[in-house]
This record gives C-alpha cells, structure tokens and sequence, in this order.
C-alpha cells in the first residue's frame, strides 16, 4: 500500500477533493479529520484520534462501525459474485431483501425497485406515480402530473427530488432546472409559517394542506412527505395526527401518497418505519441510508400491486417503467442489507431505541436552560438543537456568523463528530450506542454549544 503521512493527505484532500455542501474555501482554511477506520461507536482518524459518531455518517450507521456479522456477509457474498444487472437478470440477494421488505414494510407494499440512494428512490417514486395515472384506466387520469410537498421539504439532490422539496439556501441555484410544484405549509411550530403557537393551535398546517389538496386535487399525482420528521429542514418534528391526516385526504381526493422513509426509517424513530406510528400505509415508500446498515449505496422504491399492475402491458404497449441504474440491486449492497435487518430482528433493536429515545429526552432537558437554545426537538433518536441570537423574540444567529458549525468544530475538538442544518445542531447517534456513549454524546454536545453561543454573544 502507498505510504502517506496525515500531511500529504491533507495536501490532497485540498488540492483534488471537491466535498458536497461543503464551502470548500473554508473548508480549506480548516484541518480536515480523515477518517482511517471505525470502531464500533467510534471513528478513528489517521493521526489515532477517536470520536463518537454522533450523526451515525450521516443518518445510515445501524450496528456501529466494523460489525463483524456485516463484514461476513459482504465478505461472503463477495466469494460469489460482486455485481451482475437486474435489467432482464436476478440475483439471489436481491431477491431474498426483496421478500423481506415485502414482510417488514408496512401492509400493501408488495413490489420493490431497487437504487442506490435516498435520492433516487425518491425521483423513481415520482416518475412511478407520474406514470401510473398516464397508464391507468386507458390515459383517463393523465392530467395527473402534479405532485404536493412540505414547505422546507428536502428529498434529495437529484432534479426531480430537489422539485419535490424547497430549501431556499440548497435550492435556489438550481430553480431553472426544476418543475413546479405544489407546496403546503410545513408543521414547523416553533416558526409556524401561519403565525400561530404550540400548544395553541388547532393544527391550522393541516387544516391548508387539505384545502390546498382540494383545490387541486384533478391534477394531483401525488404528495410527498417525510413522516413525522423533516430531517433535512432542521429536524422538525410533525404534531401528532398530522401524518394521518394528510393520509386520508390523499385517499378521499385519490391521490398516491409517497412516504420518504429514508431518514427515519430502519429504528430511528422507534418503529421499524415511521409510518406505523400514525398506522399509516402509503402507496409508494422510499428507503435507503439504515437499509444496508451504513455499509453499500443502497436504497428502495416499495409500491403496491394496484401500482405494478399499471405497467403490465405487451411490448408494443410501452407500459414499462423506462427507468434503470447499473448497480441496482447489487449482490453486496443487498446481503448487507439482508444481514442488517437479520441483526435488528435478533437484536431487539427496536425496542432498545425506544428506550434510549427516553434517555436522551430526559438528557436534553438541559440544554433548554442554555440562553441561547431556542427549542430542543425529538423524535427516537433523532435531534435537532435550534440555536438563536435571542430568545425571546426567536432571532436567529446571521448565516455568517457560522455558529452551527462553529459548534460542531468544538465538538470535534472534544471527540464527537456532528454536523449543524444552519443553526440546528443535529443529534443522529448510532441505534447501537451504549448509554453511557449517548451520555458521552449529550455531554460533549452541551459543553461545545455553551462554549460557541457565549462566545458569539457576549
């Protein structure tokens, strides 16, 4: 192997690594951590420092780092065949996750398309329902081409999905290239887009996201949602009741409702998927990041067979879903995913989740008494920290002022990695964390925004 020093490589990194959502002439400025291996909770970089991975390597870290079963399975697998196409072939793994996630999703989603990311998953969704109205009942829906989303949505980078979300600060660069569409008022209550208050309200965002569905609903293909929570958007947890709701106005107006599982499914919020929690079947759900335990670029695409069964036609048709990626269903990606959920089964992972979800809720109670905490939000073992410039009137740190990140430096310098949304600092631990690691995690954490905030405001 080429020997390196940490020198040579932070050279490198500079000069020829160009890193996503990154401002890469800070970047620059900044020692970068290399991460050289990973030890159960923990990463290790190539000077031997350990950090705990508090953002689970963005969202996808199941069983922690280096899981010896994991390894076996790829290791396994990779004795028989790394990669062969789904385009007219099959492979074992494939079809065994497959079946499996026909069984653990929820009831009625019995196909699944394969991808490599949460972003494709998602623009095959889009095209899946788009297509499905053209084709259903001789074309008699084909007017059906418009999708609803959340304000604040994200779903991913690719252009359909970045049309079907709304950040101001990802999205503005690419408006050109996108299309148009509809938007409902995201569930954010501590900056309610309707101007009313937690705890007061009578889900006012609800009642104009079934308004809005209603007016328009004959061109309506379908609606896009996160359930429960708007990772991306700065962890913003939905009001209990919201998920359903918008549930039953896509069935009463006929409209496909697409679930975008790909954060908060596999554990994250306590249930195996999101959408349990509300007793909710969607018509199409996405998943990938938790899917293959942080090991494979893998995701899903499940649907139903009233979906499918749109696309069943002669060649001369053209029913097919015309859409394809040269690693779908990869073997590896695929047996890592089959021995993951194998380990959530037997593990009791789940359950274990749900217990340390209340560890860290009673944890972060603290850090409402920080003066310059505005909310502290949770759902499972998902967080998000608003920080704001002053409370009372909720006014957030200036984008230059680079507090969350900021925060996420002295994290860094005091062993946890983290990752901020703006002025949210976000708290994704590994569903493995022991609870003395998750307590290491809410210490560190504490200490790093106590630090920056007074520093930034004194």
């Amino acid at each position: 192997m080429e020997k390196y020093t940490f020198e040579s490589l932070a050279e490198w990194d500079r000069e020829y690594v160009w890193h996503p959502f990154t401002q890469m002439r800070q970047y620059r400025r900044e020692e970068p951590l290399i991460v050289e291996r990973g030890e159960g909770s923990r990463l290790v970089d190539v000077q031997g420092r350990s950090y705990l991975d508090g953002v689970s390597s963005l969202w996808v870290t199941v069983h922690g780092h280096n899981h010896p079963r994991l390894n076996s399975a790829i290791k396994e697998q990779i004795d028989r065949v790394s990669h062969s196409t789904l385009l007219g072939l099959a492979n074992v793994p494939s079809i065994l996750l497959a079946r499996k996630l026909v069984e653990i999703t929820p009831p009625g989603l019995n196909k699944v398309f394969y991808s490599d990311a949460g972003a494709t998953s998602v623009e095959i969704a889009i095209k899946m329902a788009c297509q499905y109205w053209r084709q259903k009942d001789n074309g008699q829906h084909r007017d059906k081409t418009r999708f609803v989303s959340l304000g604040e949505a994200y779903h991913g980078d690719t252009v359909g999905s970045v049309s079907v979300g709304y950040s101001e600060l990802f999205h503005t660069a690419y408006r050109p290239l996108l299309f148009e569409s509809i938007k409902i008022p995201a569930p954010y209550c501590y900056r309610c887009p309707l101007g009313e208050s937690a705890g007061s309200c009578r889900m006012e965002c609800l009642a104009a996201a079934e308004r809005v569905i209603a007016e328009n609903a004959d061109g309506i293909a379908a609606l896009v949602v996160e359930p429960l929570v708007q990772g991306a958007a700065g962890m913003i947890v939905q009001p209990r009741g919201y998920l359903s709701g918008l549930a039953k106005a896509c069935r009463r107006h006929n409209i496909l409702l697409i679930a975008d599982e790909v954060a908060v499914g596999f554990g994250r919020t306590g249930t195996l998927f999101a959408c349990e929690q509300e007793g909710v079947c969607p018509d199409l759900l996405c998943t990938a990041k938790g899917l293959s335990g942080g090991y494979l670029p893998l995701a899903a695409t499940l649907t139903t067979d009233e979906v499918y069964s749109a696309f069943l036609g002669e060649h001369r048709e053209a029913k097919t879903f015309f859409h394809g990626h040269t690693y779908t269903g990869n073997p590896l990606g695929c047996a890592a995913a089959l021995e993951n959920i194998r380990l959530i089964e037997e593990t009791g992972l789940v359950a274990s989740v749900r217990e340390k979800a209340a560890f860290l809720e009673s944890g972060l109670e603290r850090f409402s008494q920080l003066p310059h905490v505005g909310e502290v939000r949770q759902r499972g073992m998902m967080v998000g920290i608003e920080l704001v410039k002053e409370r009372a009137g909720r006014e957030p740190y200036p984008r230059e002022n680079s507090v969350g990140h900021r925060v996420t430096l002295e994290a860094r310098r005091r062993g946890l990695i983290t990752r901020p949304l703006g002025n949210v600092i976000v708290l994704m631990p590994i569903l493995s964390m022991s609870m003395e690691e998750l307590k290491q995690v809410l210490d560190i954490a504490y200490e790093a925004i106590r630090v920056v905030t007074e520093e930034a405001s004194p």
